[in-house]
């Protein structure tokens, strides 16, 4: 991602919080928390097989 791409999804994230950096943060670090599940989760199918089907692996 270029700094400027990176720049203008900065600003759309704040945006989106309404200006709150806070916010904004804390969003990020939850979809981040979420990405790492399902990337556990991704790496354990291809360590174990994959998931009996019915389950949520990945969504």
């Amino acid at each position: 991602m270029t700094s400027e791409a990176s720049e203008a999804a900065i600003d759309r994230i704040v945006e989106t919080c309404n200006g709150d950096i806070r916010g904004a943060l804390k969003a990020l670090l939850l979809v981040n928390e979420q990405l790492e599940a399902e990337l556990a989760q991704a790496y354990a199918a291809v360590i174990h097989g994959p998931a009996p089907r019915g389950s949520n692996v990945l969504h």
